[in-house]
């Protein structure tokens, strides 16, 4: 990834939370919940965080 706010994402991350408990800038802003699976990619509405889904999981779950 080019963009350094974009952030790939697994199964493992689920549920997304923006921001995650394991960066650097946890309490910057409220946690806020994103569902990514749907589409491949969710962005924050409370910053510049773009996430993309990295599955071999079927979206649309």
């Amino acid at each position: 990834m080019t963009d350094p706010h974009t952030v790939e994402v697994t199964e493992l991350d689920l549920p997304l939370r923006c921001p995650p408990a394991s960066g650097t800038a946890w309490n910057q802003h409220p946690r806020v919940f994103l569902e990514v699976r749907r589409t491949g990619e969710a962005s924050c509405p409370c910053g510049r965080a773009h996430y993309v889904f990295k599955s071999q999981a079927a979206k649309g779950c």
